[in-house]
């Protein structure tokens, strides 16, 4: 009678056995495609961020094919479009865009504008980013060279904005392009902080010397929106 009462007591316990082990299994294909389907989702962040990217490139490419040359133009793969000779800009020292500079701007923005603005790019683009970027020689505002070439670049990155803001191109745009315009443009003023080598290379990152003639240009720059995604996601994978 004693046997058969211990067996009694472990039929029970077996059955909680296989129970247990048929949720641990349930959990770890649950877990697997779980993690599977953040890899794809993953993945198509990866794949819309460079075909973006590649598909923005290429037209803005077509678009100045005809242009790079005579506007001293520079088309990089971050999406950015820079004026590089700083002489035609604006004044040693000033903010206020040269008339050459403004003549080169009205010719320049409504084909930029025709890129960006199609309805394909709407939920494609985080922002476009009016950069100004100056050399290292100090403007003997106050002691601080750095800062006082932060306003300065500022100001030309405002400057650049303000005019793009009267011409017609951006006038007769329908509200709503006005408005996402208005969402995505920002002037930004980076000082001497991103100098450039003679190649157009960061200097920080190549650890060559600054060419000072180089690094004085304005910069048009498209953020897409999968790069803001993949930044985000960066950030919160450094704050765990």
């Amino acid at each position: 009678m004693s046997g058969t009462k211990k067996d009694s007591h472990w039929i029970p316990l077996a059955d909680l056995m296989t129970v247990l082990m048929v949720i641990f299994l349930f959990m770890s294909i649950s877990y697997m495609a779980l993690v599977e389907k953040r890899q794809k989702e993953q993945n198509q962040i990866f794949k819309d961020y460079e075909e973006s990217k590649v598909t923005l490139y290429n037209e803005l490419n077509e678009a100045f094919k005809n242009d790079f040359a005579k506007w001293d133009l520079k088309l990089d793969n971050d999406l950015s479009i820079k004026f590089t000779n700083p002489q035609v800009l604006f004044p040693t020292g000033k903010s206020d865009i040269t008339p050459h500079f403004q003549i080169i701007l009205t010719d320049f923005l409504p084909k930029y504008l025709s890129v960006v603005l199609q309805e394909k790019y709407k939920n494609k683009i985080a922002e476009i980013r009016i950069e100004g970027h100056t050399d290292t020689k100090p403007i003997g505002l106050t002691n601080d060279p750095y800062i006082d070439n932060m306003k300065l670049s500022q100001d030309r990155g405002r400057n650049v904005l303000a005019f793009l803001r009267t011409q017609k191109s951006f006038i007769n745009l329908q509200p709503t392009e006005k408005e996402r315009l208005q969402y995505w443009l920002t002037a930004n003023g980076l000082s001497y902080g991103r100098t450039v080598d003679n190649d157009y290379k960061l200097s920080f990152e190549s650890k060559r010397p600054i060419d000072n003639d180089k690094s004085r240009r304005v910069e048009f720059r498209i953020v897409t929106t999968s790069e803001a995604i993949i930044n985000e996601a960066l950030k919160n994978i450094d704050s765990k």
